[in-house]
C-alpha cells in the first residue's frame, strides 16, 4: 500500500495542489495585487475625480492582511497638489470577518497632506470634482423613500486609526478676501471603534493639532456608535485673531484687529430617543483682543488686556447653560460722536436693520423655557474714553480706574441683582455707586456718590448753549436713588445732598471774572421722577461773586450769557409751572455775597460795589399758596448800606410777592459819571437814599421809588453831548427843602414781560425829567407849599394889580406870604420882581383917575351919584342933546351906562410920557418892600428887575406881574 501511493504522481496530491493555491494566493497578494493597484489607482482617480496621480508602491501581505501604499501624490486638473501622503497602512482583522465584521485591527496615515478648498459656491473641492466627472444619470422613476424601510448600519470594527505628521491645508474662497489655514501638525489616534452593540467595548480617541505654529487644539475621550456616547475633553488654545476675524467677517460689523482666543472644555453626549448633550468645567479666555470700527482706524476702539470666563456648563436637555465668573481685565473703549451726530460704534451698522423684522423673543420665566445664569461678572483696570464731535469744540470725556462688579444674573430678570461701580475722570473727580438692579421690570436702587468733580472737563457742553468759560469749580454729589419702571411714565426718586465749590465762571475770550462762589450747599434733596417735583431743604451759598461789566458799546456781560437761539419762542421751553414741575426751596442762606458793576459806556468809568451781603430767604415755592419771606442786609460802597425784605409769593403765579429795598449813606460823588453825562454836571457832595417797595402780581409791577438826595452839591461842569439843556442848578435848587434834602417819588408800574419794559431806565428818565420840568417850570415845584394855602405852584408865579394900582390887595397878597415860605425853606433860590403895566388897561385906569380928581368922583359915593356927576360933565364938554344921544345908543343899564360915560369923557385925556412907567416902577417897589419889610426875606434872594410896559391880564381884567426865579 505505501508503495502504492508512493507511486502517484505530485500534481495528484493533495498538498500540492494546496501548495499551489497558497502560490498562486501569495503571487496575486504579494505581485498581482500590487501591480494592479499601483496602475488602477491612477486610472481610477483621472476617471472620477479628475486628478493625476503618481504611488511609489503598494504592497499586500495576503496572509497577514496588510495593505500598504507609499508615495501616494495627487494633482487636480490646476496641477495643484490635492492629496498626498507617505504611507498608508490597513491590516485586517480577518477572523472577525468570518462573524459577519468588517474589521480593521490597524488604519495607519503617515504625514498625509490634504488640500480642502471651500469654492464661491460654498462648494468643496472633492464634491466639484466628483460632480464634475460623474455626472448625475436621471433615473427611471423616483423611489418613495418613506416606503423604503432604514436598514441597520454595516457591521464596523476599528481596532486602531492613526494620522501622524499630517498636514491638512485649507482654503477659503467664499469670502471676498481668500485665505488659507494650515493645521500642522495634525495626529489622530482612535482606538476601539465599533459600529454594533456590543459589552465592555469603549472606544478612545485623542486629536491634536497645531494651526499656523501658534495655535494649538487637543481633542480626547471616549465614543460608543451604538449605542451613540461619547465624553471627553475638547481644548483650543491661542487662535489668532487673524484666524477668527475671516469667519466672523461676515457677521461681525467690525475690524478684529488682535487677538488670541482659547476655549476648554469636558463634554458628554448621548444619542437615542433624545439627542444629549452636556458641557461642564468649560474656561475661555481671550488675550490681547483689539477691535476696531473700521480697518482703516489708527488705533483700535476697543482693546482688552484679558478677558477669561471659567466655570461654563449647558445641558441641551435640560436647556441651561451656566457661567461662573466672567473676569474683564483692561477694558479700553474708545466712542466718538461725529460731526453729523453719528457714533462711531453705530456707523457699521447703518443699513444692517434690511429685511422683515423679527418678532421679539418672549423672556423666558421661571415655569419654562431656557435657563442661564452668570455668578459673577468684573471689570477691572479700565477705560472709556468719549470724544464729542457735534460741538463747536469736541469734549474729551475719560472715565478710568473702572472696578465693576455684576452679582449673579440668571434668565429670571425679576430677580435683583447687586453690582458696584467705582471709576476716576481723568479730568478730575470720582465716581461710586452701589446697589441692585432687575431687568424685567426695571428697577434700579443705588448709592450714588460723585465726589470733586472737576467742571472744566464739560465746558464744550456748558458752551453748546452759552459763552461761558469755566476756569474752575468742582461738584461733589451723594445720595440714594430709586427708578421703577413698572408703569409709564418711569417713576424714581433721588435723595440725598450737593456741593458746588470754588466755581469761577466768565465769558469765552474774557478775562475778567463774571460769577462765582466758594460753596453752594443743597440739602437735604428730594426729586421725584414722575410727578416731577423738586424739594431742597437749605441751600447755603458762600461768598457768591457776580461782576457785571457794561462795554463801551452799552451791552453788558451778563446779556452775553446764552447763545442766540434759532428756536422761535414759542417752542422754547417753558417755565417750571408749564412744564409741571414742582419746586420748594425751605431756606436759602446767603454769606458774605459781593456784586460789583462797571460802566464803561460813559467816561470816566463807573465803578460800584455791594458786599457784605448776608440774609436768607424762605419759602421758595411755584405752587400756589405760597408764602415766603426775604431779609438780605449789606453794604454799597464803603459807607452805603442796603436792607432788602419782603414777602413772596408763588413763583410764575398770580401771587402778590412784595419787596421793599431801603439804600442809605451812598456817597453821591460815586455817582459823578452819570452826573456829568445826563445833568453836565459832576457830584462834588451829598448822600443818596432810596426807599423801593415793589408789589409784583404775576407779570404786573407797581412801584414806588422814593429818592432822597441829602445835601446834593454840584461841582464841576463837564461839557457832555448827552446832557439835558435846562438849569439843572435851578431844578435842585427848587426840589431842596430848608434842610438841604431833595425828596423825589417817582412810582412805576408795568408789565415785566414787554421787553421795553426796565424799571432802572424808566425812573433815571423820570428824574432827570422832573429836573428839567423844575428848571422850566421853577413854581411848579412849590406845589407842596401852595397847597397848604389852596393855591397850585403856578399860581404862585403872578400875582395881579388892580388896573391903575400900585398894590396889590388881599386875595393876591396871600401868595406873597406862601412865596416868602417858600424862599425862606430855600436858601439858594433868588427871587426877580419886575413891575409890569398894561396899556390898555392901566392907561385907561390913570384916565379915569385923572377924571375923577377933575370932577370929584370919589370911590364913596353911591351909583346914582357917580352916574350925576359924570353926566354933568359930559353935558358941560358937549352939550345936553349929545347926551341924550349917548344914552339911547347904551341902553338903560346902569353899569353899561357909566362905562360909557368914563370912556366918552376919558377920550380926550392925554397921559403925561412917564405915567405908565412910574406905575409899573411902583408897583415892583411895593413887592420889593413888602417882602423885605413884611415877610422879611433876606436882601439877597431879592432882586428888582426893569419893569415891564406891556403886561398881559386875567379874565377879571387885572394886570399880571410875574415872578422869576433863579439860584445862586
Amino acid at each position: 500500500m505505501a508503495k502504492q501511493g508512493e507511486g502517484k504522481a505530485v500534481y495528484k496530491r493533495a498538498w500540492f495542489w494546496g501548495a499551489v493555491v497558497v502560490l498562486l494566493y501569495a503571487l496575486a497578494g504579494f505581485v498581482g495585487l500590487p501591480w494592479w493597484l499601483e496602475r488602477t489607482l491612477p486610472k481610477q482617480t483621472s476617471q472620477y475625480m479628475g486628478w493625476q496621480t503618481s504611488v511609489e508602491n503598494v504592497s499586500v501581505n495576503p496572509f497577514a492582511m496588510t495593505l500598504e501604499v507609499t508615495g501616494l501624490a495627487a494633482q487636480d486638473a490646476n496641477d495643484e497638489p490635492v492629496v498626498a501622503f507617505d504611507r498608508f497602512y490597513v491590516d485586517l482583522g480577518f477572523w472577525r470577518l468570518l462573524t459577519g465584521v468588517l474589521a480593521f485591527d490597524t488604519i495607519e496615515l503617515v504625514e498625509p497632506n490634504i488640500r480642502l478648498d471651500l469654492l464661491e459656491d460654498y462648494n468643496i473641492n472633492f464634491a466639484r470634482d466628483w460632480q464634475t466627472h460623474n455626472p448625475a444619470v436621471a433615473t427611471e422613476a423616483p423611489v418613495d423613500e418613506a416606503a423604503v424601510e432604514p436598514s441597520a448600519p454595516p457591521k464596523l470594527y476599528l481596532g486602531r486609526f492613526s494620522i501622524a505628521g499630517g498636514e491638512l491645508l485649507f482654503r477659503d474662497f467664499s469670502s471676498a478676501q481668500p485665505e488659507s489655514f494650515s493645521i500642522s501638525p495634525l495626529d489622530l489616534e482612535l482606538n476601539d471603534l465599533a459600529t454594533y452593540s456590543r459589552e465592555g467595548g469603549n472606544t478612545s480617541y485623542t486629536l491634536d493639532g497645531a494651526l499656523g505654529g501658534e495655535t494649538t487644539f487637543s481633542w480626547e475621550g471616549s465614543l460608543n456608535v451604538v449605542p451613540l456616547h461619547s465624553k471627553g475633553h475638547l481644548r483650543i488654545g491661542n487662535v489668532d485673531s487673524e484666524t477668527i476675524a475671516h469667519f466672523v467677517r461676515g457677521v461681525l460689523p467690525y475690524n478684529l484687529a488682535d487677538g488670541a482666543f482659547s476655549v476648554e472644555s469636558d463634554y458628554e453626549l448621548a444619542g437615542g430617543e433624545r439627542f444629549s448633550m452636556v458641557t461642564s468645567n468649560g474656561t475661555l479666555g481671550i488675550k490681547s483682543l483689539a477691535v476696531a470700527v473700521s480697518g482703516d482706524s489708527g488705533e483700535p476702539e476697543l482693546s482688552i488686556g484679558d478677558i477669561s470666563v471659567d466655570g461654563v456648563s449647558s445641558s441641551l436637555v435640560e436647556q441651561f447653560a451656566s457661567v461662573g465668573t466672567v473676569s474683564v481685565d483692561g477694558l479700553q473703549l474708545s466712542a466718538v460722536k461725529a460731526a453729523d451726530g453719528q457714533l462711531n460704534w453705530l456707523a457699521p451698522l447703518a443699513g444692517s436693520g434690511e429685511g422683515e423684522a423679527q418678532e421679539p423673543a418672549e423672556t423666558a420665566g421661571t415655569d419654562g423655557g431656557f435657563r442661564w445664569s452668570v455668578d459673577e461678572i468684573k471689570l477691572s483696570n479700565s477705560q472709556v474714553q468719549w470724544r464729542d464731535e457735534q460741538l463747536d469744540t469736541p469734549a474729551n470725556l475719560a472715565l478710568q480706574g473702572i472696578e465693576l462688579t455684576i452679582g449673579k444674573l440668571s434668565q429670571q430678570l425679576e430677580e435683583p441683582v447687586p453690582y458696584e461701580l467705582a471709576a476716576a475722570l481723568a479730568g478730575g473727580g470720582n465716581l461710586h455707586a452701589r446697589g441692585q438692579a432687575t431687568l424685567v421690570p426695571f428697577t434700579l436702587e443705588t448709592g450714588l456718590s460723585a465726589s470733586a468733580v472737576a467742571l472744566a472737563q464739560f465746558e464744550p457742553y456748558v458752551q453748546s448753549a452759552t459763552n461761558l468759560a469755566i476756569r474752575d469749580g468742582s461738584l461733589t454729589v451723594d445720595g440714594n436713588l430709586d427708578l421703577d419702571g413698572q408703569k409709564d411714565p418711569m417713576t424714581g426718586t433721588f435723595s440725598g445732598n450737593g456741593e458746588l465749590k470754588t466755581l469761577d465762571l466768565g465769558l469765552v475770550g474774557d478775562e475778567e471774572p463774571l460769577l462765582g462762589w466758594q460753596t453752594l450747599q443743597l440739602a437735604p434733596i428730594e426729586y421725584n421722577l414722575a410727578p416731577a417735583r423738586l424739594e431742597i431743604g437749605t441751600v447755603t451759598l458762600a461768598t457768591p461773586r457776580i461782576n457785571v461789566t457794561r462795554s463801551a458799546d452799552g451791552q453788558e456781560n451778563v446779556t452775553q450769557i446764552a447763545k442766540a437761539s434759532d428756536q422761535p419762542e414759542s417752542q422754547a421751553g417753558g417755565d417750571a409751572a408749564d412744564a409741571g414741575m414742582i419746586f420748594r426751596i425751605g431756606e436759602l442762606v446767603l454769606q458774605d455775597g459781593g456784586l460789583s458793576y462797571t460802566d464803561r459806556s460813559i467816561s470816566p468809568t463807573f465803578v460800584t460795589r455791594m458786599h457784605e451781603l448776608n440774609g436768607t430767604v424762605a419759602g421758595l415755592s411755584n405752587i400756589a399758596p405760597q408764602q415766603g419771606s426775604v431779609a438780605i442786609q449789606g453794604r454799597v460802597g464803603e459807607l452805603g448800606r442796603v436792607d432788602f425784605s419782603g414777602s413772596l409769593g408763588a413763583i410764575g403765579g398770580e401771587d402778590t410777592t412784595r419787596l421793599k429795598l431801603d439804600l442809605t449813606q451812598l456817597s453821591l460823588p460815586t455817582l459823578s459819571p452819570y452826573s456829568g453825562r445826563y445833568l453836565g454836571y459832576n457830584l462834588d457832595s451829598g448822600k443818596l437814599k432810596l426807599d423801593l417797595t415793589y408789589e409784583i402780581a404775576g407779570s404786573h409791577l407797581k412801584a414806588d421809588n422814593l429818592v432822597i438826595l441829602d445835601q446834593l452839591e454840584l461841582g464841576e461842569e463837564v461839557d457832555s453831548e448827552d446832557a439835558v439843556n435846562a438849569p439843572i442848578e435851578l431844578g435842585l435848587a427848587l426840589l431842596r427843602d430848608r434842610d438841604g434834602i431833595i425828596e423825589v417819588d417817582l412810582p412805576v408800574e408795568g408789565n415785566l414781560d414787554d421787553p421795553e419794559f426796565r424799571v432802572g431806565r424808566i425812573v433815571t428818565r423820570a428824574f432827570v425829567n422832573l429836573l428839567v420840568k423844575a428848571a422850566a417850570s421853577p413854581f411848579s415845584m412849590l406845589g407842596s407849599v401852595a397847597e397848604l394855602a389852596g393855591l397850585s405852584g403856578e399860581e404862585l408865579g403872578t400875582v395881579y394889580f388892580d388896573p391903575g394900582s400900585p398894590a396889590l390887595d388881599g386875595d393876591e397878597a396871600q401868595k406873597l406870604d406862601v412865596l416868602a415860605q417858600a424862599l425862606k425853606d430855600r436858601s439858594n433860590l433868588l427871587l426877580n420882581v419886575r413891575g409890569a403895566v398894561s396899556q390898555e388897561l392901566d392907561g385907561l385906569a390913570l384916565k379915569q383917575q385923572r377924571l375923577a380928581r377933575r370932577i370929584g368922583l370919589a370911590d364913596d359915593l353911591s351909583t346914582e351919584q357917580r352916574l350925576e356927576r359924570l353926566e354933568q360933565a359930559y353935558r358941560r364938554d358937549n352939550g345936553n342933546e349929545a347926551l341924550e344921544v349917548l344914552r339911547g345908543e347904551q341902553g338903560g343899564d346902569p353899569q353899561t351906562w357909566e362905562i360909557a360915560l368914563l370912556k366918552a369923557l376919558t377920550a380926550d385925556i392925554t397921559l403925561p410920557p412917564e405915567a405908565l412907567g412910574n406905575l409899573a416902577v411902583a408897583r415892583g417897589q411895593w413887592l420889593q418892600r413888602q417882602l423885605l419889610d413884611q415877610y422879611e426875606i433876606p436882601s439877597g434872594q431879592l432882586f428888582l428887575r426893569d419893569p415891564q410896559l406891556n403886561a398881559s391880564n386875567n379874565d377879571d381884567r387885572q394886570v399880571a406881574v410875574e415872578f422869576t426865579l433863579d439860584v445862586r
